[in-house]
């Protein structure tokens, strides 16, 4: 008798162990470092989060951990964008690769992975879009066509600070 209640003592904390070690299904969400950049930048970040699309390239927006006004992404780790980012010392390089997308000048940088990294260049936020392999592959510079409006009417050209 004293066997059984010792038992049934021991559910609720085998519960807690179990939830606290990660015995449920496995979790597919996507995580992006939240960026902290200046008040000033944070302001126009948070501008552009409301004018993001919900669909880009056909990907349904699904937002990475943690959830920040400063990170969106579409097609869980697909499409990551990051507001606020510090200025990549790329940009330096005059033998970069840039790009512009429908009035939006973008530096593109190849990941070791395969995936790729596009920032703003002469806004007054640094705005980072990461393509996966798989996406960078199959659509281009697609996707940045979906965010060229957005940052257009949230972030003005200029110099970051």
């Amino acid at each position: 008798m004293n066997f059984f209640r010792h038992r049934l003592a021991c559910l609720p904390v085998l519960g807690l162990l179990c939830a606290t070690a990660g015995c449920s299904s496995t979790d597919d969400t996507a995580s992006a470092a939240v960026p902290s950049p200046a008040s000033s930048v944070t302001n126009l970040c948070r501008s552009l989060d409301g004018q993001l699309p919900r669909r880009v390239s056909g990907l349904d927006r699904e937002d990475p951990e943690p959830r920040s006004e400063l990170t969106a992404g579409w097609g869980g780790s697909a499409i990551i964008l990051r507001c606020g980012v510090e200025r990549p010392s790329r940009m330096a390089d005059p033998e970069s690769d840039g790009v512009e997308v429908d009035g939006v000048g973008w530096l593109m940088e190849q990941k070791d992975d395969g995936s790729f990294a596009f920032t703003t260049t002469l806004r007054k936020a640094y705005v980072e879009i990461t393509l996966d392999k798989k996406r960078a592959e199959d659509g281009g510079l697609g996707p940045l066509t979906d965010f060229a409006v957005p940052v257009k009417k949230t972030v003005p050209e200029g110099i970051a600070g």
